[in-house]
């Protein structure tokens, strides 16, 4: 099942079952929203989480971009990715916690047809602040799922303050072997859906309070469960990354995880540039502009006449086209080809300024600033070059 009849099957499950579809917004948050990039699917519905009426009704589906900057460090792995696409579900005051993991089970099983043998559950096994969730325990019991209790690893939050409530997720084993442990003892077990049951709402104080209204949210990630479907070792080998990964290693032979990084990074700035940011030094900007110099210092590592220019037009194309953006693949290609050029007379500015007899020895604070304030050179940059790896 490729990765659009996976689309497919999702959407039209759920409006089937009275949802309906809701445009994924791009990966720049409401303006009210103190996030850089959507990071989930909920972003752009906090205000109807938190009790507003949507104009589409209480049940709701879509299919959102989202960009995740706190596992950066993870990228080059089988499961992770900077940008990524997130299937979601809501029920803004309808259904509940039960009835949404009862059809989620039911998806997995009859609809993708995942053997419910290599299903697992993790809930909310209760804190200081709120008790166990014993509704969705009951509810993967009565249809024979294992089950894992823990404690935060099952409550959501979108940060200190604002909705949240315990989750349950659903897990999916990749092993060779029959199934072992739990997800939290063998990451061959890989979440891919997750049931927010949002109930409360934590205030500037800490404390916790009630919500208006009881909410659902849902996200399974297109990406991974593609991959199972599939019968993939990793997420760069699914359908929607075959023109990467058949271009990108005649251009530039890589170990696996560093090619992993550079198609991760350069895909992913190739659609953050298509939903409007440019490189900057600050906010988004340097966002994109940090994915690129990772890219740029991975390739030239090992071979420093690498570069972004090699790319075929082809890549740009796919990547725009599936998560339909409007502007021009020569238009993107020409960001990033002024943001290599920019970061090599930055490099090179750099290394001349690092030689002078003055940066001999250890940098302290007043150095940094210097180096920031006078030469352009950010820290991460300076530390860099002084240990051979500048990105």
């Amino acid at each position: 099942m490729d990765t659009e009849r996976v689309i497919a099957t999702f959407v039209e499950y759920f409006q089937d079952r009275g949802h309906r579809r809701i445009t994924g917004s791009d990966l720049l948050p409401p303006p009210q929203d103190p996030v850089l990039f959507t990071t989930s699917g909920m972003h752009p519905l906090t205000p109807y989480l938190e009790g507003r009426s949507h104009p589409s009704g209480g049940r709701l589906v879509n299919v959102q971009r989202c960009l995740r900057t706190t596992d950066l460090d993870e990228v080059g792995d089988t499961t992770h990715l900077t940008v990524f696409e997130m299937l979601g579900t809501w029920s803004l005051g309808d259904y509940d916690g039960s009835q949404s993991i009862a059809w989620g089970h039911d998806l997995l099983v009859d609809g993708f047809g995942v053997d419910p043998k290599l299903l697992h559950a993790t809930v909310f096994g209760g804190d200081q602040d709120a008790g166990p969730d014993t509704a969705s325990l009951r509810t993967w019991e009565e249809r024979g799922v294992p089950v894992e209790l823990t404690t935060r690893e099952n409550w959501w939050s979108n940060g200190p303050t604002g909705p949240c409530g315990p989750d349950s997720e659903i897990f999916i084993w990749t092993g060779d072997t029959p199934p072992r442990s739990t997800p939290m003892g063998d990451e061959r077990w890989v979440e891919v859906w997750n049931h927010v049951m949002m109930r409360y709402r934590r205030g500037d104080d800490g404390t916790l309070g009630p919500l208006p209204r009881p909410n659902v949210d849902t996200g399974l990630g297109l990406e991974r469960l593609a991959a199972v479907l599939q019968g993939k070792r990793s997420v760069f080998e699914i359908d929607l990354f075959e023109p990467w990964m058949r271009t990108v290693p005649s251009l530039w032979p890589l170990e696996k995880p560093s090619l992993r990084l550079v198609v991760d990074h350069v895909r992913s700035a190739i659609v953050v540039i298509g939903d409007g940011v440019p490189p900057s030094n600050t906010g988004r900007g340097y966002v994109l502009r940090r994915l690129i110099r990772r890219v740029l210092t991975t390739l030239w590592e090992a071979d420093p006449s690498r570069t972004l220019g090699d790319l075929p037009g082809e890549l740009f194309q796919h990547t725009l086209g599936h998560f339909g953006q409007s502007r021009l693949p020569g238009e993107v290609r020409e960001v990033l080809l002024d943001e290599e050029r920019r970061f090599t007379r930055l490099l090179e500015r750099g290394r001349r300024v690092l030689s002078q007899p003055r940066f001999s020895h250890g940098l302290d604070e007043e150095d940094y600033h210097y180096l920031h304030d006078t030469h352009g050179l950010p820290r991460d940059l300076v530390r860099g070059l002084r240990g051979g790896s500048p990105g």
